[in-house]
């Protein structure tokens, strides 16, 4: 079964996939954060297989996106040292949490 959350980044300055980005899920639980998953975004810039089918549950979560490994391995400088996505999941649907990034800027949405 695949992961119940997954994450896409595109690299919206070089207008590609960001391939190499390392993503880890946690998982608010009395103000504090516990990690619960990990993975890498492969050469489209997805990560599918960051959380087991059950663990994404009703609460509050951040996926953490190293950005600046990212772009230190691309040769560029970046204002982002990381980027920090908090939501809240109120049903067990899959979730999908896609990254639009350049060095300086960045935004995100409720994917499908």
């Amino acid at each position: 079964m695949s992961s119940p959350l997954t994450t896409h980044v595109l690299d919206t300055s070089r207008g590609l996939p960001a391939a190499g980005v390392e993503v880890s899920v946690c998982r608010l639980v009395k103000d504090d954060w516990q990690n619960i998953g990990r993975g890498v975004t492969n050469a489209d810039g997805r990560c599918a297989d960051l959380l087991k089918s059950g663990d994404l549950t009703r609460g509050v979560y951040r996926l953490r996106f190293e950005t600046q490994a990212y772009f230190v391995k691309n040769q560029l400088r970046a204002f982002y040292p990381y980027v920090d996505v908090i939501f809240e999941v109120l049903d067990e649907k899959h979730h999908h949490v896609p990254l639009l990034l350049s060095p300086f800027a960045y935004s995100t949405y409720r994917g499908s």
